[in-house]
């Protein structure tokens, strides 16, 4: 093997071994976890996807529920332009569970500078944890282009 052959072979290692340690420490240090899908919600025959979401439970009952002390479960629609909930309450140190999915197209759920990164998509079935350890108000954007009024499909979350 030449010289330049040797080289480019051991940069190619190294950029590999490079990239299994950031996949390393991305899930170790930083937490970082991909959304599960679940399930998916199924319509009967003839009957639209919305109506079977909104008759599945945790989707029937949008909104926060107290599971235990500190702990919350979290039920988010997408759907055309708004989150349902649009707006969430929750105590400091609450370790929340979010359930979504969308009742109509594509959407995002994201929270600015926390690890809450979610698609809600149309069926899907999402599930992610976070804990809120600082008071603050964080604002939840779609970040997943979903038409014409799509900059204005954001929402709230207000830890006391």
């Amino acid at each position: 093997m030449e010289k330049l052959e040797k080289i480019y072979v051991w940069l190619s290692v190294g950029i590999l071994l490079a990239f299994i340690l950031a996949l390393i420490y991305a899930s170790v240090i930083l937490a970082v976890r991909v959304p599960t899908d679940v399930g998916q919600i199924v319509p009967n025959p003839g009957e639209s996807l919305a109506s079977a979401t909104m008759r599945t439970p945790p989707f029937d009952q949008p909104g926060v529920q107290e599971m235990a002390p500190g702990k919350y479960k979290v039920v988010v629609l997408g759907q055309a332009w708004m989150f349902n909930p649009p707006s969430i309450e929750l105590p400091v140190g609450a370790d929340v569970t979010f359930y979504g999915t969308s009742l109509d197209i594509d959407h995002g759920f994201f929270i600015p500078n926390t690890d809450v990164n979610m698609m809600l998509l149309p069926g899907q079935v999402s599930i992610l944890r976070h804990r809120f350890d600082k008071a603050g108000v964080y604002r939840i954007i779609c970040h997943e282009y979903c038409g014409t009024l799509h900059h204005l499909m954001t929402g709230t979350i207000t830890v006391k």
